[in-house]
C-alpha cells in the first residue's frame, strides 16, 4: 500500500494549496512575453522555452524571470518532457507576479504528481 496524502506532500514541496481558479481567467496582456518571443507560436514547447533562455536575449530584465518561472514550473516542479506544449494560461499568469505567487501550486503539482504515479506504479 502506498500512501502520499497532500499532508506529506505540502510538508516536502512547502507549496500552496488552495482552489484552483479557472485558467480561463488570467486575460491576455498586450505585448506580453508570448507575444514577444513566440511570435508565430500558438504553442510552444519546454524545448523551444529553453532555447530561449539559452540564448539570453531580453528586452527586459523581468522578461527572464518570467520564462524562468514557467520553465522551473513544468521542468522541475511537473517534470513533463521538453516536447511538453506550455499552456498559453501559463504565459499570461506570470505577467502577474502577484497572482504567480498566490496560485495555489501545491494543488496543481500534487495533481499532477498523484496521476504519474498512478501511471507509473504497478497496478
Amino acid at each position: 500500500m502506498v500512501r502520499f496524502l497532500k499532508v506529506e506532500f505540502c510538508l516536502i514541496t512547502g507549496l500552496r494549496f488552495g482552489v484552483v481558479p479557472d485558467t480561463g481567467v488570467y486575460a491576455a496582456v498586450e505585448n506580453d512575453i508570448h507575444q514577444w518571443y513566440f511570435p508565430r507560436a500558438d504553442e510552444v514547447s519546454l524545448e523551444e522555452l529553453r532555447v530561449v533562455l539559452t540564448l539570453g536575449e531580453f528586452q527586459e530584465a523581468y522578461n527572464a524571470v518570467k520564462l524562468c518561472l514557467i520553465y522551473i514550473m513544468n521542468w522541475i516542479f511537473m517534470g513533463v518532457d521538453e516536447r511538453f506544449k506550455i499552456p498559453v494560461w501559463q504565459f499570461r499568469l506570470v505577467e502577474d507576479f502577484t497572482t504567480f505567487d498566490a496560485s495555489p501550486w501545491g494543488a496543481r503539482v500534487y495533481r499532477h504528481s498523484i496521476l504519474s504515479f498512478k501511471h507509473a506504479l504497478p497496478r
